[in-house]
């Protein structure tokens, strides 16, 4: 397993080892020893979601706020996606970063999301199979986000704005200034 660090505190692509051969192939797609020592993380984990998305679906940029935060392991079984996480940890010396991946069942790249980040994908193949494991469950009332488009963040979505899918709830995201207000209130 190779892990590679990315331009935000914590946030790691791990490469697994691929064993193929003429059946097929054969990696690890989690494994607390090879992760979490090597890192020198704790990643226990206890949800495991799925997604199924077509090109063009943003689905992000969410987060559930403390005490029900949550790290993510992020991989594709099938198809491709740009896949972002920004830092939202005030005291982080990458607060208000973000950083892409892609991530595809060809790769099989993982990224790793600690608690802390907003998280969002866009599918950039025709299906997108997605799935995360997550080390906290999921709490409706700590549920969060933030704008895909914040201005502020300029995130590169790679594909043309207007080709973008939001679901009701993604559209109505505020700000990431706006979200910082209410917590301050």
């Amino acid at each position: 397993m190779n892990i590679l660090e990315t331009s935000l505190k914590d946030a790691y692509i791990i490469e697994p080892k691929v064993f193929d051969d003429e059946r097929g192939f054969f990696y690890e797609g989690y494994s607390e020893k090879g992760l979490c020592d090597k890192m020198g993380i704790k990643f226990e984990v206890v949800q495991i979601n799925f997604s199924k998305s077509s090109y063009g679906v943003l689905r992000g940029l969410h987060f559930q706020s403390e005490p029900m935060a949550q790290a993510k392991l992020v991989s594709v079984n099938y198809g491709e996606v740009w896949d972002v996480a920004v830092d939202l940890r005030e005291n982080s010396p990458t607060y208000g970063m973000w950083y892409g991946v892609i991530l595809s069942a060809q790769n099989k790249r993982r990224f790793f999301v600690p608690r802390g980040f907003a998280h969002g994908f866009i599918a950039l193949s025709d299906s997108v199979d997605l799935m995360y494991a997550v080390d906290n469950f999921y709490s409706q009332k700590h549920d969060n986000g933030i704008r895909f488009d914040d201005p502020e963040l300029n995130i590169d979505w790679k594909i043309n704005v207007n080709q973008i899918v939001l679901s009701e709830k993604d559209k109505n995201l505020p700000f990431l200034r706006q979200k910082l207000a209410e917590y301050s209130k």
